[in-house]
């Protein structure tokens, strides 16, 4: 995926600050904040590891899980009329919404976990 670099097996995004020109990295799905800046991407690299290390040794000392843990639910605003075609499309393939829904999602977001 764009913008997302993975460093000792956890996720950060990557953004570009221009009023200080550098990049910022931001892990996500931690249960805390996490971030770095640097100029370059080896340079990223080396300020993400030293950030998560930090983070990691927080989470030990506080007795904390480090990643978010998710339970696979979550709520989608649809207008009336894209649901109306979602039943529709769902009872002619024989298939739930949440099978449509699902197979959309893995799709798009090129993922079937």
């Amino acid at each position: 995926m764009k913008n997302i670099m993975n460093i000792n097996g956890y996720d950060a995004v990557i953004t570009y600050d221009p009023e200080i020109e550098m990049f910022r990295g931001e892990f996500i799905n931690l249960n805390g904040g996490a971030d770095f800046y640097a100029a370059d991407i080896k340079g990223l690299h080396e300020e993400g590891s030293t950030s998560l290390k930090v983070f990691l040794e927080m989470c030990e000392e506080d007795g904390v899980a480090p990643k978010k843990t998710y339970s696979g639910k979550f709520n989608v605003r649809i207008s009336p009329k894209l649901h109306e075609h979602l039943v529709l499309k769902a009872s002619a393939t024989g298939k739930s919404i949440n099978q449509i829904v699902v197979e959309s999602l893995s799709s798009n977001v090129g993922s079937e976990l």
